[in-house]
C-alpha cells in the first residue's frame, strides 16, 4: 500500500488514470451506463493533476465527486433527449401491432398463419377469416402468437 502512496505522492496523474481506465473496463463489461461518467470525472482530475494543479487527495476526491454528480445529471437529460419515450426498436414483437400482414395459410377453426415482418407466424383470427392471399391487421402478440382482423 506504500507502493500507491509513493505513486500518488509523487505522480497522482497515473493513480486517477488508472481509477478512470478501471471503472470504463467494468463499464464495456457490465454496458450500465453508471460507471462512464464517474470514468470521465477521474480522467478529467487525472488531467488537471497532470498540468500541475494540486488540491491534495480531499480536494481531488471533492472535485471528482462534483464532476460525477453533473456528468449523470447532465447525460440523464440527454439520455431522455435521446431515447424518447416509445416503442423500443429493438422489442420486434411490439413493432408488429397494428402491421399489416398477408395471410399465407388459410384460417380453420380460428388459427392460419400470416406473413408480417419477413417472417410467418401463426395467427388466430378476431371475427370473419378471411381467404389465403388477403390482408389482415395485427392486433397482438402473445409469444410466437399473433391475433390478427380483416384488414377490410
Amino acid at each position: 500500500m506504500t507502493v500507491v502512496a509513493d505513486l500518488y505522492a509523487a505522480q497522482p496523474f497515473w493513480i486517477w488514470l488508472a481509477v478512470g481506465v478501471l471503472l470504463l473496463a467494468v463499464e464495456a463489461m457490465f454496458s450500465t451506463e453508471w460507471l462512464l461518467w464517474p470514468a470521465v470525472a477521474a480522467g478529467i482530475v487525472a488531467v488537471l493533476t497532470a498540468v500541475g494543479v494540486r488540491l491534495g487527495l480531499p480536494g481531488e476526491v471533492a472535485i471528482f465527486a462534483v464532476l460525477t454528480m453533473i456528468a449523470t445529471l447532465l447525460s440523464r437529460r440527454l439520455i431522455q433527449k435521446a431515447n424518447p419515450e416509445g416503442l423500443d426498436i429493438n422489442d420486434r414483437d411490439s413493432r408488429l401491432i397494428d402491421q399489416r400482414a398477408r395471410v399465407v395459410e388459410a384460417f380453420v377453426g380460428g388459427r392460419g398463419r400470416v406473413f408480417v415482418s419477413g417472417a410467418e407466424w401463426p395467427a388466430l383470427i378476431e371475427g370473419e377469416a378471411p381467404a389465403v392471399g388477403q390482408d389482415v391487421i395485427v392486433n397482438g402478440v402473445s409469444g410466437s402468437l399473433l391475433t390478427v382482423r380483416s384488414a377490410v
